[in-house]
Formats: structure tokens, C-alpha cells, sequence
């Protein structure tokens, strides 16, 4: 008895300590910050990108499939390399930083292989913040509400 409590009373603090995850596929590019901060070299920075696609998002981070775990000659993960980040929400496009914390090959064969990168925000601000709070927020009602439907039978 005693033991069932404390083991809900731990999920229940874990939960809240974690930003939920949801899952949400949408299109993504990641490229890096030039080395010089000139116009063309931003310019050719944020045409070297990947195209990827979101798997799940949460308030505190991204994780996103991408056809190679490298750019040029950089890792997305590792270093504490910030990534640009652009996700073609449905309310827009934002755009964010983040840093690649982990990454996974996932796919069986080489011609569908892709790799599972998790990134963590740093950086999300102004409108761009707002976009992306409003969204998770109608994602999490979304949630909600169809979990509270199950639960009542209401079809």
C-alpha cells in the first residue's frame, strides 16, 4: 500500500518535471551559424542545411528525423554547437536555437536509414515563442479533450 503510493506520488512529480512530449511531424531545416558574421556568409550558412522532419516537440526541446547526422564536416550533436532550427508549424514557420544532445541510426536498411537527433531550445523568443506556446498549448487541449471523450464514451 504504502509502496503503490509512493511509487504514483513519484510519477506524478516526474511528470510535472519533464516538459510532455507530443508527437507532431512537420517539415524542418538545421543548418549552422556562419564562422564570420558577414551577410554572405550567413547567406551560405542557411543554404547549407538539412531537410528534416519533426517527430515530437515539447516546451524545452525537439527531437527530428534527418538523412545524415553531419553537415559538411560538423556533427549536429556533440561540441555544444548551437543549431538553427526552422519548423514549418501549421499556424507558420518558426525559427529556433537549440543544442543536439543525443542521436539514434534508426531504419534496418542503408537506403532508409536516417537518424533520431534530440535538441534541447536555448533560444525561442518573441513571436516566434508565442507561435510555438500557442501551438502546444491547442496540441495539449487537443490531447485532453480527446482522452477526457474516450473516458465518458462520448463519441
Amino acid at each position: 500500500m504504502i509502496r503503490e503510493l509512493i511509487s504514483k506520488l513519484n510519477r506524478s512529480w516526474s511528470d510535472r518535471s519533464i516538459a510532455p512530449r507530443r508527437r507532431h511531424a512537420a517539415v524542418m531545416k538545421v543548418w549552422f551559424d556562419p564562422d564570420s558574421n558577414t551577410e554572405l556568409a550567413r547567406q551560405s550558412a542557411r543554404a547549407a542545411c538539412i531537410f528534416g522532419e519533426t517527430l515530437d516537440i515539447s516546451r524545452t526541446g525537439v527531437g527530428f528525423l534527418v538523412p545524415a547526422i553531419r553537415l559538411k564536416e560538423k556533427y549536429l550533436v556533440g561540441q555544444e554547437r548551437s543549431l538553427n532550427i526552422e519548423i514549418d508549424l501549421p499556424t507558420g514557420k518558426i525559427q529556433m536555437k537549440a543544442i543536439g544532445c543525443r542521436y539514434e541510426k534508426v531504419g534496418v536498411h542503408i537506403s532508409t536509414e536516417r537518424f533520431l537527433v534530440g535538441a534541447h531550445i536555448t533560444s525561442l523568443e518573441g513571436a516566434d515563442r508565442e507561435n510555438y506556446e500557442a501551438f502546444l498549448k491547442r496540441r495539449n487541449l487537443g490531447a485532453r479533450s480527446a482522452t477526457a471523450s474516450l473516458e465518458l464514451g462520448i463519441d
